[in-house]
């Protein structure tokens, strides 16, 4: 609306320019109303088209992050690293029992019938290196150390493919991010050198969140001080790390398919409705 209202608005003053600039003549009647079939051409004729601002990425340094580039790359290659050597970090809040927003109707029914989307929410660390190869057990942070659903089924949290922790927020701490370094991260990435015969040495890239501390390097054990940490620069996080550019939304899609597929092989050939499943049949134990 206010787009039409604008273009009425330029229509009418280069109306009266054209009149002040030919006077004495006579100008057909035009009646320009800036419909929306008219703006909808607009758009289409100029290619014009509709984006989701991102709250972090609107507010990104480019400038800073163009200059930071060059600077990254000449330090990357005198100190003579691998892309096997150069991890990214990055954490992320995870609703574990969500569902897609948008789905298909029949066309007898015209809208979907009111459901309260599930608010349950962990935060979940994502570690893995540039070449792909080597994928460091995630951190996940629950608010509950031992949830119910780990009790009925007995398990034990170090048999599980996440490093687990808890507290009330489900937020990572910086304890829990050190304690993860030197039990988890260190130990994986000195394996994964030595299987691949290079030298003993580590770049792990971070951004300026409260839960990485700046003095991190000195609060690695001693087996691990070849671990150097790299920090970006403010408000660049969201241009230059790939966790927070593509590698996280493709994680969330994987388990969104895998989630899905999970829904329909309960509910198939059963009487159970997919909200009796989400409610009975699917916990944090699955997730």
């Amino acid at each position: 609306m206010i787009i039409c209202e604008k273009a009425r608005g330029i229509y009418d003053d280069l109306k009266v320019k054209q009149a002040a600039e030919r006077v004495g003549t006579s100008m057909p009647a035009k009646i320009f109303k800036a419909s929306c079939g008219w703006l909808d051409n607009f758009r289409k004729r100029i290619g014009i088209h509709s984006v989701v601002r991102h709250g972090e990425a609107a507010s990104s340094g480019l400038k800073a992050a163009a200059d930071y580039v060059k600077t990254f790359a000449s330090a990357f290659a005198e100190q003579g690293y691998t892309p096997q050597q150069l991890f990214n970090c990055d954490e992320t809040g995870f609703f574990w029992k969500k569902m897609p927003r948008r789905t298909f109707l029949p066309a007898e029914e015209k809208r979907l019938p009111n459901h309260k989307p599930t608010k349950d929410r962990l935060t979940l660390g994502l570690r893995t290196n540039a070449s792909g190869d080597c994928k460091v057990e995630p951190l996940l942070v629950n608010h509950s150390e031992y949830p119910r659903a780990f009790k009925i089924k007995r398990i034990l949290k170090e048999k599980l493919q996440v490093v687990q922790r808890a507290n009330a927020k489900n937020r990572v701490t910086w304890h829990f991010f050190t304690v993860w370094v030197n039990l988890c991260f260190g130990l994986a990435v000195k394996k994964y050198l030595a299987e691949k015969s290079l030298s003993m040495k580590c770049l792990l890239g971070l951004d300026n969140a409260s839960c990485h501390p700046p003095g991190l390097e000195e609060d690695l054990l001693d087996e691990y001080r070849f671990i150097k940490i790299l920090y970006l620069p403010p408000n660049t996080t969201p241009l230059l790390w790939p966790m927070d550019q593509q590698e996280i939304s493709s994680f969330k899609k994987l388990y969104m398919k895998h989630l899905l597929k999970m829904c329909f092989d309960g509910t198939d050939n059963t009487n159970l409705t997919l909200r009796e499943f989400w409610k009975e049949h699917f916990n944090i134990v699955h997730c």
